[in-house]
C-alpha cells in the first residue's frame, strides 16, 4: 500500500514536472508568435505555422532525449548533473536574452524556408531539454507529445495575442519560461 502511494507521488511529480516545462518551452514560441503577430497575419498561417511549431516540439526533444538515454549510459550519475548545468545554462540564457531586449529578425511567415526557419528558432531549445531528460527516467511519448501540444497551443495564443496588444508581453513570457528551465536545472543539481 505505501509503495502504491510512493509510485502515485513520483508520477504526480514527474507529470507537473513535464507539464510546466511543456508550459515554459511554449513561452518562448508564446512570445515570438507575438512579435510576429504584431505585424498581422491571417488566421490559417496562424494555423500552418502553429501545427509546424508542434512538430517541432516533438521532434527536437525526442532527439535530445535519445542523445541524453546515450549520454546517461556512458556517463551514469554524472549525466544527472550535467542534464541539470544544462537547464541552469539554457534557463539564464532565455531570461539574459529577454532582459538585453534580443529581437528575432523579421521572418515571412508566408514561405516554407520562413514558416521552417521560425519553428526551429523556437524550438531548438527543446533540444537541449530533451537531452536533460533522456538523462533522467522519463515517459518519452508522453513527454514529446505534452511538450507538442503546449508548443502549439502557447504559438496560436502569442499569435492571436500579436494580433491584438503591443510587444512588451513577449519579451516577459520568454525571461518567464528561462526561470522556470533555471528553476528546474538548480532542482537537478542539489
Amino acid at each position: 500500500m505505501q509503495v502504491a502511494i510512493v509510485d502515485a507521488m513520483v508520477g504526480t511529480g514527474q507529470l507537473l514536472t513535464v507539464l510546466v516545462m511543456a508550459v515554459a518551452l511554449g513561452m518562448d514560441a508564446f512570445s515570438l508568435g507575438v512579435g510576429i503577430g504584431l505585424k498581422g497575419i491571417r488566421k490559417l498561417d496562424i494555423l500552418k505555422l502553429s501545427f509546424i511549431i508542434a512538430l517541432f516540439h516533438i521532434l527536437m526533444p525526442l532527439m535530445g532525449m535519445y542523445t541524453g538515454q546515450y549520454m546517461s549510459i556512458l556517463l551514469g550519475d554524472v549525466a544527472v548533473k550535467a542534464g541539470g548545468a544544462l537547464l541552469v545554462l539554457l534557463g539564464g540564457h532565455m531570461v539574459y536574452s529577454s532582459l538585453r531586449g534580443e529581437a528575432v529578425q523579421s521572418l515571412n511567415h508566408r514561405t516554407v524556408w520562413g514558416v521552417l526557419l521560425f519553428a526551429l528558432s523556437v524550438s531548438i531549445d527543446s533540444f537541449s531539454v530533451g537531452v536533460s531528460l533522456g538523462m533522467f527516467a522519463t515517459d518519452i511519448l508522453f513527454t514529446v507529445l505534452t511538450f507538442g501540444f503546449f508548443g502549439g497551443l502557447m504559438s496560436i495564443l502569442g499569435l492571436l495575442l500579436g494580433r491584438r496588444v503591443g510587444q512588451s508581453l513577449g519579451e516577459y513570457g520568454e525571461a518567464c519560461g528561462g526561470v522556470i528551465l533555471f528553476a528546474f536545472g538548480v532542482l537537478f543539481l542539489i
